[in-house]
């Protein structure tokens, strides 16, 4: 679909179709017998980024019906999702979005209550960590105020019906560790007004579970990248100058504290451990992790050998990329996730690695022939 007709549509659309769920007719050998079985709906907060559009491919292939939350913008920011968005008049559209913000919790809950979705995953945020140190109070607002505007809306559709909640925690959270690995039960010692407004946000959810009974879970996501991952986070940022570099289109790579170690997996792999734990008998906390950490330096290592790059001579650290607290070692145990949701990372970092490489060395081309069409 045209960008033009997708912006025209959705916003013509969204604010009047309220579809509740998917009604799919089996009928029987008798034709007297007729059974409508209701398909479960989510809604997701967050749905344009990285993971939003990763969970609605996977809850549109298991037979929900999606709601996504999205700002109004004057630029699209939907490209994510394209694939998967059809126009809401057409027949069978199962995936609908609607504009509102974290920030505004009224409007957030009677969307909410509109819809009444059988789960919801709150996976939006202000989610960049060097930029939370810039932006602290949106920062707060958004993710740690954010979640509990969710939560209370929540709370209200739970006085009608059973509603089931994913709070998509991080291993910031766990800032200075305390001990390595990091499980459910490490202490959080945050080291950035992100990590900070996540254990905010972490603690207000077990809150809610406790005292409203409430099926409320917190998913503890050690770092997870993918070709769609944005260009300002490290191991995007890498990718993409390190093809651009082999194409020569690009003399540099400016980095930070390349001794960093983190826990790196598939963002794909990680959606489906969302959707698990929102399966599960009973709410809980869960980490989901690869067991394997590595410096940013021994990625871009892995990433531009790839591409045959010696590094050493295209990265050059800038102070400015440094943050003004650092978090030196991530390294997650997913033991419970493992025993209890029958979940483990299944694409190594090596196999991530080169699903990015590919990805943007198809861009990086792209962006060459448009150069050399223009000259």
């Amino acid at each position: 679909m045209p960008a033009a007709a997708f912006q025209c549509s959705f916003s013509s659309f969204s604010s009047a179709c309220i579809v509740l769920r998917q009604r799919i007719s089996v009928t029987t050998r008798s034709p007297a017998i007729e059974v409508v079985i209701m398909s479960k709906s989510a809604f997701i907060t967050g749905i344009t980024g990285q993971d939003g559009s990763y969970l609605a491919e996977l809850l549109l292939e298991k037979g929900y019906t999606v709601h996504g939350l999205v700002r109004r913008a004057s630029t699209f920011t939907t490209g994510r999702i394209k694939h998967i968005y059809a126009d809401p008049h057409q027949a069978g559209n199962r995936l609908f979005l609607h504009y509102g913000d974290l920030t505004d919790g009224q409007s957030l809950t009677n969307l909410v209550l509109d819809l009444e979705p059988d789960e919801i995953y709150n996976l939006g945020a202000q989610s960049h960590v060097r930029v939370s140190f810039d932006q602290p109070a949106y920062t707060f607002q958004a993710t740690g105020g954010g979640a509990l505007n969710v939560l209370e809306a929540a709370r209200q559709l739970n006085k009608k019906k059973l509603v089931k909640v994913y709070q998509a925690s991080s291993s910031e959270m766990y800032g200075e560790v305390l001990e390595t690995p990091q499980t459910e039960n490490t202490p959080f010692q945050p080291q950035s007004p992100y990590a900070c407004a996540k254990v905010y946000a972490f603690h207000q959810t077990v809150n809610y579970r406790k005292s409203y009974d409430m099926f409320a879970v917190n998913g503890i996501l050690f770092n997870h990248e993918s070709p769609r991952r944005g260009e300002t986070f490290v191991t995007r940022k890498i990718t993409r100058a390190a093809t651009r570099i082999k194409l020569g289109l690009q003399d540099k790579l400016y980095l930070g504290n390349l001794a960093a170690k983190r826990d790196w997996g598939y963002a794909k792999d990680y959606v489906e451990g969302m959707w698990r734990m929102l399966q599960h008998s009973e709410p809980d906390d869960f980490v989901l992790a690869t067991g394997r950490t590595q410096t940013v330096q021994e990625f871009a290592d892995i990433v531009f050998g790839m591409l045959q790059l010696d590094p050493k001579q295209y990265i050059e650290i800038d102070p400015r990329y440094f943050r003004p607290a650092e978090v030196d070692l991530l390294l997650g145990d997913c033991s419970k996730a493992q025993q209890k949701l029958g979940w483990t990372a299944s694409t190594s970092l090596e196999e991530l690695a080169r699903l990015m490489v590919d990805h943007d060395l198809s861009l990086a081309r792209e962006e060459a022939i448009l150069a050399a069409a223009r000259k």
